[in-house]
């Protein structure tokens, strides 16, 4: 286990990488004897600087919930990171929002749902229980980075789940719109299992998914979040935002790239990286 100290160097260098957009060099390899619940802690501590600059908590992610990511992270359940206020983007129905590609050092675009909850979660709660405590489920889009470099800059072995870990779950932003009202989704009539959407950059149809392929349900990973959350002594909160986890795969971007993610009868999302 990482003591406190090596906690907060580490928190404190994927700060200033974020900054400067200069990526690190794996903690892992570094730290041979680090675990995934010291790259938790060393999230923890990286999200607990920017709250201390007034970056409030707005809700949490869900990642590699695909079990061919498990197997390539070789691991046999999902991770999980704290959303920040400054990380969402809000993309108006029949707009084109327009995203910063220097706020990134590498951003990839994900595809998912969010849960945007109405009433508290905490433990073991089943999907029956997630469902009523949603007030609705948005479409929203992920967008990830690493502050923690992907193959190491030597040996070219890629970083491991601890790394991705304590890069809070390679968090960076959200796109959620605004302004439809099919983005308000009933978690209670909605099929969401069969909710998809088809992702285009620069005109061309790049990825296509349904949400089934997030563990057959998106409600299952909130589930089992509350759950994970609770050693922590943290719960879901009114009004925080979940996403659920993605179902296409990491699409790069770069700057003046165009993406529109139509969810059909939930709306779209249209953004470019400027």
């Amino acid at each position: 286990m990482l003591d406190d100290a090596t906690l907060q160097q580490l928190a404190t260098e994927l700060d200033e990488s974020a900054r400067q957009r200069v990526p690190l060099r794996h903690f892992s390899q570094r730290f041979p004897s680090m675990t995934i619940d010291d790259g938790y802690r060393v999230g923890r501590a990286w999200v607990a600087l920017q709250r201390g600059r007034g970056d409030p908590v707005i809700g949490h992610k869900i990642g590699l919930t695909s079990r061919a990511m498990q197997i390539s992270s070789q691991i046999d359940e999902p991770d999980f990171g704290t959303l920040l206020g400054s990380m969402k983007l809000v993309a108006k129905a029949g707009e084109e929002l327009e995203i910063p590609v220097n706020r990134f050092l590498s951003p990839r675009v994900e595809v998912e749902l969010a849960f945007v909850l109405k009433q508290a979660l905490s433990g073991p709660v089943t999907v029956e229980q997630v469902l009523a405590a949603t007030d609705y489920v948005t479409p929203a889009i992920e967008i990830i980075d690493a502050r923690i470099e992907q193959f190491d800059r030597d040996s070219k072995k890629p970083r491991k789940v601890f790394d991705t870990i304590s890069d809070n779950a390679a968090n960076a932003a959200i796109v959620i719109g605004e302004g439809d009202a099919r983005y308000r989704a009933n978690p209670l009539t909605t099929d969401l299992p069969w909710c998809g959407a088809a992702l285009k950059l620069n005109g061309v149809v790049e990825e296509t998914g349904l949400a089934a392929g997030v563990q057959g349900h998106p409600a299952i990973g909130i589930a089992w979040l509350s759950e994970k959350l609770a050693p922590w002594g943290e719960t879901l909160q009114p009004g925080q935002i979940v996403l659920a986890g993605s179902f296409t795969r990491p699409v790069p971007a770069k700057a003046d790239d165009r993406f529109e993610a139509d969810y059909g009868p939930l709306g779209v999302l249209r953004f470019r990286f400027v």
